[in-house]
């Protein structure tokens, strides 16, 4: 029987593993790309030069990396406190509809202070959609896997009534509502550059961005430097301990299910605030379920999710250019790729962990010369 092996470090498990796990999964793409008679290089350079080969290309990735962090950040809080959180596309279909209400309804408040009261209330939607299966979950033992997804469905039911046959515009035949006022949207990144006389090309890419990186911020304080994020830690480890630690774990699954809600909010302000200025069906687009490919492939840990959702956000808009130059290369191509990152960051983990370990093992032991 072979002797067990040391757990990795942390920085190898953190970023190393993810990295050869990606690596592994674009191995496999370029078969899929060879196979159907492209270039698996050529493919993969102009899937960068898309995605980063210039400003508006860079402009698109962080847009789409922007949702990314958000909703991988949702899931990555419910992660920690041992919830498999399906719900987040639903949870920020949801905090759309918060975010509209509040800037079609709140106008008379002064300046931005409109979009601030957007944003809060785009969390609280978010946070309130969420708190339902959280309640439940904790309540009456109903899973949260099952009703997160019977929610994501119950909200696309929701939301398809009220831009139909309530919030639409009389006369209009688009499924969305009014436009915003503009202090009720998030300013865009080649607006506010403009005004210092930087050109910017003009992108989607808004604000949204730094808010992003702060939720980021505040979710790696809460979880590693908090009593809070203790708890949730503890109870997503052993809730038998945590409740011999005087610790409640249903106290601590209401409390991350609400936060990991108000996280998803983050993908309206990015998007119905920053980019569409109205509330339109289905703009959610499936970044929701990405979201948890972008948490397992970061470890859960802020950095990580981060790197992720730009890796993300590089498939999406490299993708789109590289659909566009090779026809044989369609979205579903695409998707296929994504997949393949999914299946090695999820479901294959593990597959080189004990290769990694073993080769880490034998440079630490080897005696010096």
């Amino acid at each position: 029987m072979s002797a067990p092996l040391k757990p990795l470090p942390q920085w190898a498990d953190v970023a190393l593993i993810p990295l050869i796990n990606v690596a592994a999964a674009f191995i496999i793409s370029g078969f899929v790309v060879l196979a159907i008679g492209e270039n698996p290089l050529e493919a993969v350079q102009i899937l960068i030069t898309g995605a980063l080969g210039d400003l508006e290309g860079i402009g698109f990735t962080l847009y789409y990396a922007t949702s990314f962090i958000f909703t991988g950040l949702a899931v990555a809080l419910c992660f920690h406190a041992g919830l498999f959180n399906i719900g987040v596309e639903g949870q920020a279909y949801i905090a759309g509809l918060g975010a509209a209400l509040a800037a079609l309804h709140l106008g008379f408040l002064p300046g931005y202070a409109l979009v601030v009261a957007a944003i809060f209330a785009a969390a609280l939607f978010g946070a309130a959609f969420a708190a339902i299966p959280g309640y439940l979950q904790a309540y009456r033992d109903s899973h949260i896997v099952i009703t997160t997804i019977m929610f994501n469905y119950i909200a696309s039911a929701i939301m398809g009534y009220l831009l139909v046959d309530v919030l639409r515009v009389p006369g209009q035949m688009n499924a969305e509502t009014a436009a915003f006022p503009e202090t009720g949207r998030v300013p865009q990144f080649h607006e506010i550059l403009a005004y210092f006389g930087v050109h910017w090309p003009v992108t989607p890419f808004n604000l949204s961005f730094l808010l992003a990186l702060a939720a980021a911020l505040v979710v790696w304080l809460l979880i590693w430097r908090t009593r809070l994020g203790y708890e949730i830690r503890t109870v997503g480890a052993n809730p038998t301990a945590a409740v011999y630690g005087g610790i409640s774990p249903k106290r601590v699954v209401i409390v991350s299910t609400l936060l990991s809600g108000a996280l998803a909010g983050g993908m309206a302000v990015n998007v119905i605030l920053g980019e569409e200025h109205r509330l339109i069906l289905e703009y959610t687009a499936g970044f929701g379920f990405v979201g948890i490919a972008v948490a397992l492939m970061g470890r859960a840990h802020p950095v990580g999710i981060i790197l992720a959702a730009i890796l993300f956000g590089m498939l999406y808009q490299g993708g789109a250019e590289l659909a566009f130059d090779k026809p044989k290369i369609s979205r579903d191509m695409i998707v296929v790729i994504q997949g393949l990152v999914v299946l090695f960051a999820g479901a294959l983990e593990h597959m080189f962990r004990r290769p990694v370990a073993t080769l880490l093992a034998r440079r630490t032991t080897q005696p010096p010369i």
